[in-house]
């Protein structure tokens, strides 16, 4: 089930089938003893009312009046009489200890005590001993109380009485089947509103869990009706206390979405302003190759045009990395790293850089230190090319550049000093802007947003100094420790 009310609704009308099966099941089986015991009254009540208007010595005439008077009460012989539907059928018998039938009802058969278990002489109220007769005519001698026997072709229940001060027997019964059906019918018509509630139930249940969820409908439709390029928040009115947070998410997502899209298209922007110009720049070096009039003036072309190729490509490779390390697209490895190894390693490489200019590359650190930290290998590299390549490019040719680490308890600092001209106060908060670069900077201005955006990822901070040799001195403090694997790219984003 895909639909939320079709399921609802089924694990509702579920629960209350089952929860009112089980109740009505429970409220029938006690209908049905309760309406067994008041037709068990009602039979009682019958041979008490019998015992009290039969007497043994009662005239003839008296006992006929009394039969006659019965009968037309029971409504023998008369199927057109007006009654009750619930209205029992009773049968009934008053005997004597002679065996001889003192009243009778017409619908009662002859044999209606031949099924009845006789009392044991003992159990005789008032019978010190076996009267003379009670051999002769045990079977008019039945147990006193409650049976199910059967008479003829069906069961009946009965119930028996003695008259001990006239020496009467009393028994009074009723087919159990017809019984049965008319307790089955009162007994089912207590369930009728169930039965018949139940699909009314269902109806109701099925308007009220469409009610509760047009909300969830509204918003649904407002979120379709959008346009793609439409990322505003989204303005509901009133939501129920559920959909709050769904709401509350969306239009934090929609803000992160217009968000990077800003950012997007602000760098695809800044990048193709930047690349236009060296590109331009690559065109002429090359057509002046092409149209040098001699060998001199083609090797100079051709210098410029590789140097112009080298810019491009480290342009090229800086745009790859900030992309890289944008929000939704760092994917960081975070795994142990002995900083001091792996920055020595890095210098390694970019030490003919200042080899080529006759500079001094140096990377002062303790040997005995601990310089371990958990972070991201590549981007840890990217963060140190740029900082020394910044500062090979903005030292003087002959100039010095050094590298220090120190093992803090909790985290592990690193700074870059070199002996340039340095930079201005009011200029080192733009440095971390891109594509901004210093005033004898030739680059694209990214290196130091990759440094920023490296940093922030790894929990860490980054510091713009006066170096003791001259130049810029630039801090970085990265935590030994690392918050997480998952990283928060959208709250670390540049300019977020």
């Amino acid at each position: 089930m895909r639909s939320i009310r079709t399921r609802t609704l089924a694990l509702v009308l579920g629960l209350l089938a089952v929860s009112l099966a089980t109740i009505s099941w429970k409220s029938y089986k006690d209908a049905e003893h309760e309406i067994e015991e008041l037709f068990d009254a009602q039979l009682a009540q019958t041979a008490r009312l019998l015992e009290g208007m039969v007497a043994r010595e009662m005239p003839r005439s008296a006992r006929e009046s009394l039969q006659r008077a019965l009968d037309q009460a029971t409504g023998a012989g008369d199927a057109t009489r007006p009654g009750h539907r619930y209205e029992g059928k009773l049968a009934f018998q008053v005997w004597d200890d002679d065996g001889s039938v003192v009243l009778r009802s017409a619908s009662a058969p002859a044999d209606l005590v031949a099924g009845l278990p006789p009392a044991p002489v003992s159990a005789l109220p008032g019978a010190a001993a076996p009267p003379p007769a009670a051999t002769a005519h045990a079977a008019v001698r039945p147990l006193v109380g409650y049976h199910n026997v059967a008479v003829g072709d069906h069961r009946w229940r009965m119930f028996v009485l003695q008259d001990v001060r006239d020496a009467l027997w009393i028994v009074v019964g009723e087919r159990e089947d017809v019984r049965g059906e008319l307790v089955g019918k009162i007994a089912l018509r207590s369930l009728l509103p169930d039965l018949v509630g139940l699909p009314l139930l269902a109806l109701l249940v099925w308007l009220a869990i469409g009610w509760s969820l047009r909300p969830l409908k509204q918003m649904a439709g407002l979120i379709k009706s959008r346009s793609p390029g439409n990322l505003s928040p989204l303005a509901f009115a009133r939501l129920p206390q559920e959909l709050e947070p769904m709401a509350a998410a969306l239009n934090r997502l929609l803000q992160q979405l217009k968000a990077l899209l800003e950012r997007e298209k602000r760098f695809l922007a800044d990048a193709a302003h930047e690349l236009r110009t060296p590109l331009a720049v690559l065109r002429i070096h090359a057509q002046n190759a092409i149209d040098a009039s001699n060998s001199a003036d083609r090797a100079e072309s051709l210098r410029q045009l590789v140097h112009g190729v080298d810019r491009s490509t480290r342009l090229a490779a800086q745009l790859l990395t900030l992309a890289r390390l944008e929000p939704n697209a760092a994917q960081f490895s975070i795994e142990p790293l002995d900083l001091h190894v792996f920055v020595r390693n890095e210098l390694a490489e970019i030490i003919p850089l200042a080899l080529e200019r006759g500079q001094t590359l140096t990377l002062l650190a303790d040997e005995t230190g601990d310089y371990r930290i958990d972070a991201d290998r590549t981007s840890i590299g990217a963060l140190v090319q740029n900082l020394v390549a910044n500062a090979i490019q903005y030292t003087p040719d002959g100039g010095r550049v050094r590298v220090v680490l120190h093992g803090l308890p909790d985290r592990v600092t690193l700074h870059v000093q070199d002996s340039g001209a340095g930079v201005p106060d009011a200029m080192k908060a733009k440095l971390f802007g891109r594509f901004v670069r210093g005033e004898a900077g030739t680059g694209a201005g990214l290196g130091l947003s990759i440094v920023q955006r490296v940093v922030e990822l790894h929990g860490g901070t980054i510091t713009l100094d006066d170096a003791r040799l001259g130049g810029l001195d630039v801090g970085v403090a990265l935590p030994r420790r690392h918050a997480g694997a998952t990283v928060d790219l959208a709250r670390n984003s540049p300019g977020s």
